[in-house]
C-alpha cells in the first residue's frame, strides 16, 4: 500500500466517552432515553438521521437534525480541550512508511485546528473534513472525492478507521481497509464487515503495510 487515509473521531482521537456524553444531551433535547456506552457501540450508524430514529423510534426532520447537531457540538467541543489521542496515535503515524491523509465526517476548520493543536499536521498530506452541513452524510462519496483530489489509485489506498461507514467508504471506492476496534462501534460488528479489525492502531498500520488485504471471502486483490 502506498497511501493511507485515517479516520479522525474514535480512530486517531479517543472521543468516545465525550461522544457518548454529547449523543445523551441530543437524546436527551429531542425526548428521549439516555443510552449506554455499549448500545451505542451496537447500534451506532450513518446516516445520523437513521440514527437518531432508531433510538428516538421516530422520524428526525431536517430542522430537527439541525438543531440536534447544534447540541451535540456544543457538548462536544466544551470537551474537547481534555479529550486525549489514541494512546499509540503518534507511534502509529510515525510507523507508516508511505503517504498519509486524514478524512473525517467532523467539520474542516475544527478538523484542521484540533490536527495542528496536536501536532499532526506534519505527517499529513490532505486533511479533509466536513464542509456546510451534510446531515450526517455516508462517508463513501467524500472518500472517493478524497482520494481523487490526492490523485491516487484507489487500489494503493488503505483507509483505517472505527466504523461500518469506514468498511463500506472504502469497499464503494475500491480501497482497502483496517478497522480499528477501540472507536465507536463493536468490534463483533466490525467483524462482520469481512475486513481484518484490530485493537491497536500499530497494528492496524502492521496489517496495511502488509499488504494484500481483501475482505473474508473476497480474496480477489482489489
Amino acid at each position: 500500500m502506498k497511501h493511507l487515509v485515517w479516520d479522525w473521531n474514535g480512530t486517531l482521537l479517543d472521543d468516545l466517552a465525550l461522544t457518548i456524553a454529547a449523543t445523551n444531551a441530543t437524546i436527551s433535547a429531542a425526548g428521549g432515553r439516555p443510552i449506554t456506552l455499549d448500545e451505542h457501540k451496537r447500534t451506532f450508524r450513518r446516516p445520523l438521521t437513521d440514527y437518531y430514529a432508531e433510538i428516538l423510534g421516530r422520524w428526525v426532520g431536517a430542522e430537527e437534525f439541525m438543531h440536534l447537531d447544534e447540541v451535540f457540538h456544543g457538548v462536544y467541543r466544551a470537551g474537547l480541550l481534555e479529550c486525549p489521542l489514541a494512546s499509540d496515535a503518534t507511534a502509529a503515524m510515525r510507523a507508516w512508511r508511505g503517504t498519509q491523509s486524514v478524512l473525517s465526517m467532523w467539520g474542516h476548520v475544527d478538523l484542521l485546528r484540533e490536527l495542528d493543536r496536536r501536532g499532526l499536521s506534519g505527517f499529513l498530506v490532505r486533511v479533509d473534513g466536513c464542509r456546510g452541513n451534510g446531515l450526517g452524510d455516508l462517508k463513501g462519496a467524500y472518500l472517493a472525492g478524497h482520494l481523487a483530489a490526492l490523485g491516487a489509485d484507489a487500489a494503493d489506498c488503505v483507509l483505517i478507521g472505527d466504523s461500518i461507514d469506514d468498511a463500506d467508504a472504502a469497499a464503494s471506492a475500491g480501497a482497502r481497509c483496517v478497522l480499528y476496534a477501540g472507536g465507536i462501534t463493536d468490534a463483533d460488528r466490525l467483524g462482520e464487515t469481512g475486513w481484518p479489525v484490530t485493537s491497536t492502531l500499530t497494528e492496524a498500520v502492521a496489517l496495511a503495510e502488509g499488504g494484500g488485504l481483501a475482505r473474508d471471502g473476497d480474496r480477489v486483490e482489489r
